[in-house]
């Protein structure tokens, strides 16, 4: 997104996104447009809709879907899932790193 914007580099693209810098209207527009959204609607964004990269067949990057609320609800439940299996594995790695020989 940020090389599609002209950005010098992602991290200023992160910041457009965590809330760090503010986003001028001109920048809102040129998002909007890359995601084939009016600036409305990414500033009220959605939840419930997906941004789906590997099925586009447009070209511009982006597939929107509508999801229901169950699909979010088990979309959500993964996430949990794989964090706290990352939150395991990440304790397993350090103790086999800290283990004296």
């Amino acid at each position: 997104m940020a090389e599609q914007l002209g950005m010098k580099n992602q991290s200023s693209y992160s910041k457009l996104e965590s809330g760090e810098t503010d986003i001028p209207y001109s920048r809102l527009e040129q998002i909007s447009n890359l995601l084939g959204l009016n600036p409305e609607d990414v500033i009220v964004f959605n939840e419930h809709i997906v941004f789906n990269v590997m099925n586009n067949k447009k070209g511009n990057g982006l597939v929107i879907n509508q999801i229901s609320k169950n699909e979010k609800r088990l979309y959500d439940e993964c996430i949990d899932a794989l964090k706290r299996e990352n939150k395991y594995l990440r304790s397993m790695l350090k103790k086999q790193i800290n283990k004296k020989p």
